[in-house]
């Protein structure tokens, strides 16, 4: 209700206005806000995670307790117990060492590695050989001596080394920290000193017969714990500026050691187990008896497996909920915090099982502590009371059994405190570390292997002091600013497309730009938009115009304008291109917007040469500029082209240019975002993929969730092949290797990776063979991504970033946009295989198995058709009850028939037999559905291999959509996928390959600003057709030019003979001009006031040739310089707050220099900012947004109401919509501006005067027309001339390329179908010889019986082809699942970094504040050395 009033109340002062304020209002353009329910999801996240670590640690490690204390020698246990145990002891070692072996071996399988060096392999091997036999020691041979509360309590004593060492390195950025280390060595060697002296008090008070040999493990204990802290040893050394360039080294081989190593590990714990108690220890000692391997207690293996599995599975749980914790930023609340902890609720949990437990054991004596002690030595216990039995004696074993005195147990006390004080003060680093939005593990952590026996210790030592960042930033622990080009091609795209585009890019002007937000992303941006077939050539005048694409462009524009801000663009320039045109807008905020207009005359049209455009554009010239500023010669005017984002207005930076910021920002950290003209997004999507390309260098590429829109049934079914194809297909190329496929509409390109040899270079190649027009022109955006893939870098998915572009509606413009994708994606996917060899010697995300995973799916896809029609067979067989051989004869016939139609008819008929014949397939299929479930029902089972296929699909499905809960929905368009498979599998794959000697881009082939429309006469047949849901056009024509609209046009250009404008007329041709209603009425409106307004100085008729003069200069000043005070420059009202301008004002002189036809009518539309209703508008916001500071509300608003009199004064007697003319705008500003010395020199708040004046001078500034610079034209000059000059195909030529096109088809359709025929024909073979001779017999299964006698039998071929689809499907399902846990990460990660709205302080001067670009810098631990 309150949205609606506050919108009726904002119409109100419009209508005041004008008679027409009625204003579209696009979804999205309302401010983001952060939403209540995500925060508090993301704190029930934090807390569920540190409760899962905390719990997960105690289990772990409670197990390994148990497990020691049930092996000790001191047990009660029989002796085969107490070896089974030990055994259970040296499995749980051994499993983080498997885990991390296969983990490894993965990666190297499906990752490409570096092979190291033997000297430095043997190293790493040596230490780490080193820290397992320390862990063997610790744990197989120490612990079992000592009591539970001093195994607990010894682990402690793992930190050591790493203390000695961040002394030694002296790692503390403030000197007075080094006293944590200091303090932590202390404590441990205290603790072990409490150690020996509590031993030495048992010992000496004969405490449960306590021997002299303790000592001997006493020192063992030391000792291991020593080898066992060397783990560690990487974290306090790559913390040093010296030691972590060579550290960093061993990253790249780490996987291919790790394989040796953790072998090497499983071999030193085994050894040392078989030495101490098959060498060392004999059988009447404690030794090895192998018989008694043989349980026949079957509780007792079910105890020792069970702690088997808690210790091994609740580690590896604890490890990898530890690492979550810190990359969704609860480094504190849900890491630090439960793992430092575990010890103390260890013991706490221990003290109330012994408080709790211990008194219900039969036999015992309560009297005091030594009696209960000495009465466990006669209770007996079996099953689960044995644990607490055997945890009840081993801490009777310590001095509080004591008969002598008891006070010694105190120094076991001290010894745990000091050994717990002792880890936490080593590690208190990790108090105050923080990190970035996204994080690797192997930033966050400098081993992959956890040590399970010490998990909570091994979690905090192994988080690194440091988090690594990349090798070319200064600083290590700052996040990196980057810049991001927002590059939109545009090709005859709709209003209400244009509209979605322009409103994501001013949502992320505000996103970005807004000074009174507090801004967490480093990145500047760019929007370009390029605009193909951007002109027209007017038939009656021979003008050439911009075509009413781009009119439409302009007016939604200003209409975006408006919403977001309430007023009209402030800042526009119309410059002239050897491409075309450029209309430059200062968006509301500050950043730049760019809209090319290409000229297809004097550039290359099409997607593929625009994206080459604004490549070598933004990473070529700009690039070298960057790299060269002495090359950049001064502009006539130089401030428009370094505006930027300071405070919200338009500000000249110190560098002179805004590209300047690039000398700061390195090429890696330049980004490409591609879009397409309808593209809509969010911020958010944006950030997500920046995260990915800042954090990971390899990724040259990332792009999102693409969501396909429109209505209708073809958009249910591409909304149902989108989902599927992003929910399994995307997730397993980026889990097992690498994204095939980054689409044009929504990805985000690293600029080095596009400038990387034979990528952008080999980009430019002009398609000269057939195989090239496919690969290069019919699928841009895969060869391009093909191209990276083969240079070794990466391209990933964000299952988070969502974008939302129109897809096809209708049934014909599907067809022709898949003709093109389907044979381009399969000749890039062959490329890539071809070359799979050398790109896995390059691609490090690319191995030999996914090359294998990829021809897997070729070759499921090449026999997608020959699957298709066995399946129609097959529904035959269910629904008529056909035999198998007749009904694969039956369902072979239609393909064939589409084979010869779309060979012998022209397209638009065969995709009108296609359309007929894809409703046909639908009601077989939907009938062949219903009859494989009325099958299973008459079976009374589901478990045939077509039943547990469906089934298993079904329940597959259902359960990928909830994991999507957003897009739960799109399973409903899961049936009309279904029932068109044959139509999008089959017929659609025939229509691909048959056509695919056609070129042309298929799907918005109109155009609309053409002056004539071209229009069909002498109709034999015209008819428009409905076929359910699909139009059709049936005609039989000849075309002419229609003369009904030759004479409208003639009429006009007889009312409007062409004029040379001057820039007086201009004024007068806007000022009669009123509001476009439609577009006939308004050229002739506009041409007879034209010609009623003609000067004596205006040019004649007869002088069609010549060309508009325009003097550079500054609109808003006026011609004559007798008053300099009214005569106010840009760069001295508008750029700076200081008086010292002198150096902006030395501009060129004015000089004149022709402009093409279409850059007056253009600029007529932003003249109409110059009315009344429009300055009284932009005043007031302008005036607003200058002194929008709570402390200035009453100024402002007065000051608005004073200005808005003097508006209405000086314009009362003109209309809401005349154009103001130059010197009625100087009269204004003179008035205005001495209205508002006046009054704030009364107010004595003079101060506000220069942010005043500036709000006025943008408001009276009129759109300029400006000349390229000569360095740039000369860039497009060249540029064009050697990559983007108009392609002029001789007959000859186009007659040699159609006809390798036409046998590169015949050879394409010969080698694809005769694959699909040879597996009809062999499964028809199988059919007609019998499944009594060649089949697989199944049993048959009831639900409730065992078999039913019967078998089902089924033919190998299609067993196995079922079997293969259903592993793919397992293999994707299992890759989504991996996939959606750090989607999930990732996101959670966002919300606690999203940006946060708020004001600016009162005392902030507006203007002075420069957006907090290092708002998000990302500081590691403030105590570590840089």
């Amino acid at each position: 209700m309150e949205e609606l009033k506050a919108r009726g109340k904002k119409r109100e002062g419009r209508h005041g206005d004008t008679w027409d304020p009625f204003q579209l209002n696009p979804v999205g353009a309302e401010k983001e806000t952060k939403r209540r329910c995500f925060q508090l999801a993301q704190y029930l996240v934090a807390v569920l995670v540190g409760m899962a670590v905390i719990t997960s640690a105690v289990i772990a490690k409670g197990s390994l307790l148990v497990l020691s204390t049930m092996s000790s020698p001191h047990s009660r246990r029989p002796a085969n117990e107490k070896q089974f145990y030990m055994l259970m002891l040296v499995f749980c070692l051994v499993f983080p060492n498997f885990l991390v072996f296969l983990k490894s071996l993965w990666r190297v399988a499906f990752k490409s590695f570096v092979q190291p060096n033997m000297k430095t392999m043997s190293f790493i091997c040596a230490v780490e050989c080193l820290v397992s036999l320390g862990t063997s020691i610790l744990v197989l041979i120490v612990m079992p001596q000592f009591d539970v509360l001093t195994n607990l309590f010894i682990s402690g004593g793992v930190c050591i080394v790493s203390a000695i060492l961040q002394i030694v390195y002296r790692l503390q950025r403030e000197t007075w920290k080094i006293i944590f280390p200091i303090c932590s060595l202390t404590l441990t060697l205290t603790g072990y000193c409490l150690l020996g002296v509590d031993y030495m008090v048992r010992v000496s008070s004969h405490v449960d017969n306590q021997s002299d040999d303790c000592y001997i493990y006493i020192g063992l204990g030391i000792f291991a714990s020593i080898l066992v802290s060397i783990c560690w040893w990487e974290n306090p050394l790559q913390a040093t500026n010296s030691m972590q360039k060579k550290l960093a080294e061993l990253d790249g081989f780490r996987d291919f050691v790790f394989v040796i190593s953790s072998i090497l590990r499983i071999i030193v714990i085994g050894g040392v187990y078989l030495l101490y108690y098959a060498v060392i220890k004999n059988e009447d000692d404690g030794g090895i008896i192998w018989s008694d391997f043989n349980l026949d207690d079957g509780v007792v293996l079910k105890i020792g497996l069970v702690l088997l599995f808690m210790q091994a599975f609740f580690s590896a749980a604890s490890h990898w909920f530890g690492v979550v914790a810190c990359k969704i930023h609860a480094v504190r609340m849900s890491f630090a915090l439960p793992v430092c902890c575990t010890g103390p609720a260890i013991l706490l949990l221990g003290l109330v099982l012994f408080l709790t437990q211990a008194q219900k054991l039969d036999g015992t004596a309560h009297a005091n502590m030594t009696e209960f002690c000495g009465s466990l030595s006669s209770v007996v216990a079996e099953n689960e009371t044995a644990i607490i039995l055997e945890l009840t004696r081993s801490i009777c074993r310590t001095s509080l059994a004591s008969y002598y005195f008891q006070w010694p147990f105190s120094m076991l006390v001290l010894e745990g405190a000091c050994m717990w004080l002792g880890f936490v003060s080593c590690t208190y680093y990790v108090w105050k570390i923080k990190v970035q939005r996204i994080e690797r593990t192997s930033q966050l952590f400098v081993r992959r292997l956890y040590e399970s026996a010490f998990i909570d210790l091994s979690l905090l030592l192994n988080t690194k002091m440091k988090v690594a960042r990349a090798q070319n930033e200064e600083s290590q622990d700052d996040i990196q600013n980057c810049v991001i080009y927002l590059c939109a091609t545009m090709w005859h795209e709709t209003y209400d497309e244009m509209l979605k585009i322009l409103t994501s890019m001013f949502r992320l002007d505000r996103y970005r730009g807004d000074p009174k937000q507090e801004h967490k992303d480093c990145f500047d941006f760019e929007c370009h938009i390029y605009v193909d077939d951007a002109f027209m050539t007017e038939k009656e005048t021979g003008r050439r115009l911009v075509n009413s694409y781009v009119d439409d462009l302009i007016q939604v524009v200003i209409e975006v304008y408006r919403v977001f801000t309430n007023k009209e663009p402030d800042d526009v320039s119309i410059i002239e291109a050897p491409y075309g045109g450029r209309l430059m807008f200062v968006m509301p905020e500050g950043n730049m917007l760019y809209v090319h207009l290409k000229d297809k005359a004097l550039i290359r049209n099409k997607k593929r040469w625009s994206q080459i455009m604004y490549l070598y554009y933004l990473l070529g010239w700009k690039g070298y500029i960057v790299k060269n500023p002495k090359k950049i010669s001064r502009q006539n005017n130089p401030l428009r082209a370094s505006l930027v984002s300071l405070d919200g207005e338009a500000y000249l930076l110190p560098q002179e240019d805004n590209d300047n910021k690039r000398r700061f920002i390195s090429d890696d950290h330049t980004y490409i975002l591609a879009l397409d003209g309808d593209t809509d997004f969010q911020p958010k999507a944006v950030i997500l993929l920046v995260d990915r390309l800042r954090m990971y260098y390899s990724v040259g590429a990332a792009c999102g969730r693409i969501h396909p829109t429109g209505m209708g049934p073809m958009v249910w079914y591409q909304k149902f092949e989108y989902a599927v194809g992003h929910w399994l297909q995307k997730t397993a190329e980026h889990v097992f290797g690498s994204v095939l496929c980054s689409p044009g509409c929504f990805s985000l390109f690293r600029g080095t990776a596009l400038m990387d040899d034979n990528v952008l270079k080999r980009y430019t190649t002009t398609a000269s063979r057939a195989s090239e027009y496919v690969q290069y022109d019919q699928g841009e955006d895969r060869w391009l991504c093909t191209l990276l893939l083969q240079q070794g870098w990466r391209v990933e998915y964000n299952a988070a970033s969502d974008a939302y572009t129109n897809s096809p509606q209708e049934f014909k413009e599907f067809y022709n946009q898949r003709r093109r994708w389907g044979p381009s994606t399969l000749a890039n996917t062959l490329d890539l295989l071809h070359s799979g060899l050398e790109t896995v010697k390059r691609n490090s995300s690319i191995s030999r198995l996914y090359i294998f995973y990829q021809m897997f799916t070729v070759g499921s896809s090449i026999l997608g058709p020959a699957s298709v029609t066995l399946m129609i067979a097959g529904a035959f067989q269910f629904v008529f009850k056909i035999e198998g051989t007749i009904s694969i004869i039956i369902a072979s016939v239609p393909p064939v028939f589409y084979i010869i139609v779309c060979f012998v008819t022209k397209s638009n008929t065969q995709i009108t037999i296609a359309a007929i014949m894809s409703v046909l397939y639908a009601f077989l299929m939907t009938a062949s559905f219903f009859s494989i479930i009325g099958d299973m029902v008459m079976q009374g089972t589901f478990l045939t291999p077509t039943g547990v296929f469906l089934v298993s699909m079904t329940i597959m499905y259902l359960v990928t959509a909830l994991l999507h809960p957003e897009e739960f929905g799109m399973i409903i368009y899961g049936l009309m996928y279904f029932i068109c498979i044959p139509s999008g599998y089959l017929l659609l794959t025939i229509y691909s390959l048959v056509n695919m000697h056609i070129v042309s881009w298929g799907t918005r082939e109109t155009n609309k600003g053409e002056g004539a429309v071209k229009k069909n006469t002498n109709l034999l047949c015209d008819k428009n057709c409905k076929l359910c849901c699909w139009d059709m056009r049936l005609q039989v024509t000849q075309e002419t030019e229609n003369l009904m609209i030759q004479q409208i046009t003639g009429q006009i250009a007889q009312q409007a003979p062409p004029l040379a404008i001057t820039n007086q007329e201009t004024t007068q041709q806007a000022a009669a001009k009123t509001e476009p209603q439609d577009k006939v009425d308004k050229r002739m409106e506009a041409d007879l006031d034209v010609s009623g307004a003609k000067t004596p100085d205006s040019s004649s008729s007869d002088e069609p040739d010549r060309k508009p003069v325009i003097r550079f200069q500054d609109p808003s000043s006026d011609s004559s310089d007798e008053n300099d005070d009214k005569q106010s420059s840009i760069s001295r009202s508008m750029y700076s707050d200081d008086d010292d301008v002198d150096d902006f004002n030395e501009l060129e002189d004015a000089e004149e220099f022709p402009i093409s036809d279409w850059v007056e009518p253009v600029k007529e539309e932003f003249l109409k900012k110059l009315t009344y209703a429009n300055m009284k508008r932009n005043l007031q916001e302008q005036i607003r947004y200058a002194l929008r500071n709570k402390n200035e509300d009453e100024t402002c608003e007065e000051l608005v109401a004073l200005l808005t009199d003097v508006l209405n004064r000086e314009l009362s007697g003109d209309g809401p919509e005349d154009v103001q003319s130059e010197s009625r705008l100087e009269e204004l500003r003179h008035a205005l501006e001495s209205q508002a010395r006046h009054y704030l020199r009364s107010a004595k708040m003079d101060r506000l005067l220069k942010r005043v004046k500036r709000a006025i001078d943008k408001t009276l500034t009129a759109p300029q027309v400006q000349k390229l610079d000569e360095g740039e034209h000369d860039f497009w000059d060249k540029l064009i001339e050697r990559y983007l000059k108009p392609i002029v195909e001789t007959k000859a030529h186009q007659e040699e390329v159609t006809r390798e096109l036409k046998s590169l088809r015949n050879k394409a359709v010969f080698l694809y179908f005769i694959v699909n025929i040879l597996w009809v024909v062999a499964t028809f073979f199988l059919q007609a010889i019998g499944n009594d001779i060649i089949s697989i017999k199944i049993p048959k299964y009831v639900p409730g019986k065992n078999t039913t006698g019967e078998f089902l039998k089924v033919e190998p071929l299609s067993l196995m082809f079922l079997l293969s689809f259903a592993v793919l499907l397992l293999v994707q399902f299992l890759a989504m699942l991996y996939h959606r846990v750090y989607t999930l990460i990732h996101v959670v990660s966002y919300r606690s970094t999203e940006k946060d709205y708020k004001a600016i302080d009162d005392d902030e001067e507006p203007g002075m504040i420069l957006e907090n670009i290092m708002s998000n810098k990302i500081d590691t631990d403030d105590d570590v050395v840089m």
